[in-house]
């Protein structure tokens, strides 16, 4: 059952209570309550932060009009993450396994951040929360998402086969099975480009033979815990020009909840011969109010800025996509779909180490990019700030269109 407004509406006999049992209208009134919650509300947070004198720290980087930028509103995640829980708790269903992991990582990654912001402006330290505590607090959020996944009983995929020795069967009452149809419990996902696109995490602890099963979820949680702070570091990074992020995180969030919706519609997902997964519709209610999150945010961070979202923002926003993806088995996508992100990512670890290398075989450090990250490097070719997030936006859509089209790519 529905908690919330729902259960309340229902209670007093609300002659539109019977709506909120529709994906599509919960997940509309998630995006409209979203939108306006960053427009209107974000307006008084943001003079709220401007009252506090929470500014951004800029470092000296050489770049043109960065000074500018010196003392605009910071920590303006908090618009984003408020947008998002708001909408998600009136219209979601909140003994769903899934909501929950969404909320916990909403809010988890959200005081990370909070804190790196806090310990920036408040503190006067430039460099924010240690990296040690920022890695162990996504390692953390890593666990809590694979080890309920691998072992909750309310998480299962359904096969067309009958299940081997690595996946082990669920009976259930919410969906009806045919006898050729098995819900299991296993660490498997998509694969793209392939006809048969399933991996079993198992299966790369093939030389333990039977055993691979019984130690299959060691993998499965070291793979999340990657991802979950590959992606959250990357929208971290992202996170350089005026609404670059947030426009980038809006594509992906849109192509994620396509992706929801498909993988939790039986027509849908053995048409394009992909995974079912049940109870996963209510993420298309969370990810529409990611969406609504982060297009409300962009009309006061597009550029020029009025407010940013600081680490209380990326790193939310990061995990989000990633944690996502991983709920609907797509999480083999995120180098295609999250591209911008893994491409800022490289950019900086390529520097770095040509740097090292080069300093120790020379004596002096040499660069391949001007500077790291990448959109730093075109704003020193001369490229003019929104030049540069208008383009990386029309990549991120061309991603998403190929993330959409390999579902029949095979």
């Amino acid at each position: 059952m529905l908690f919330s407004l729902y259960k309340y509406l229902e209670s007093i006999d609300f002659p539109g209570a019977g709506m909120f049992q529709y994906i599509s209208f919960r997940s509309g009134m998630a995006v409209i309550f979203a939108l306006l919650i960053a427009t209107i509300f974000g307006k008084l947070i943001i003079r709220l932060l401007q009252r506090q004198q929470i500014g951004e720290v800029v470092r000296d980087l050489g770049l043109e009009g960065q000074y500018k930028k010196k003392g605009t509103p910071t920590m303006g995640g908090l618009i984003i993450i408020l947008s998002i829980l708001v909408p998600v708790l009136l219209f979601g269903k909140l003994d769903n396994v899934y909501i929950i992991l969404m909320i916990t990582t909403t809010v988890w990654l959200g005081l990370i951040g909070f804190l790196d912001d806090y310990i920036k402006v408040f503190k006067k330290n430039k460099e924010g929360l240690a990296g040690k505590f920022k890695v162990i607090g996504q390692v953390g959020l890593g666990l809590i998402v694979g080890l309920t996944l691998y072992f909750s009983d309310d998480v299962v995929v359904r096969m067309e086969s009958p299940a081997d020795a690595s996946t082990r069967e669920i009976k259930t009452e919410q969906v009806e099975q045919s006898p050729e149809t098995k819900y299991v419990k296993a660490p498997i996902t998509n694969v793209p480009f392939f006809k048969e696109n399933r991996f079993n995490y198992n299966s790369l602890l093939w030389f333990l033979g039977d055993n691979a099963s019984r130690w299959g979820w060691v993998i499965f949680v070291l793979a999340v815990i990657f991802i979950t702070t590959a992606v959250s570091n990357g929208a971290n990074i992202t996170d350089g020009l005026d609404g670059l992020a947030t426009g980038t995180s809006s594509i992906i969030g849109a192509t994620l909840g396509i992706l929801a919706y498909v993988s939790s519609n039986t027509i849908y997902a053995d048409y394009l011969n992909i995974m079912y997964v049940p109870q996963s519709a209510e993420l298309v209610v969370f990810m529409s109010a990611f969406i609504g999150a982060t297009v409300g945010f962009l009309w006061y961070n597009s550029f020029p800025a009025q407010v940013f979202m600081g680490d209380t923002g990326s790193l939310t926003i990061g995990g989000i996509i990633a944690v996502f993806a991983i709920l609907i088995r797509m999480e083999l996508l995120i180098p295609i779909l999250c591209g911008i992100f893994l491409v800022e990512n490289l950019s900086v670890m390529i520097q770095v180490s040509y740097f090292k290398y080069t300093r120790k075989k020379y004596g002096e450090g040499r660069r391949i990019f001007k500077m790291s990250p990448l959109h730093h490097h075109y704003q020193l070719k001369g490229y003019s700030e929104s030049k540069i997030v208008t383009r990386f936006w029309i990549v991120g859509i061309i991603l998403a269109v190929l993330t959409i089209v390999t579902l029949k790519i095979r």
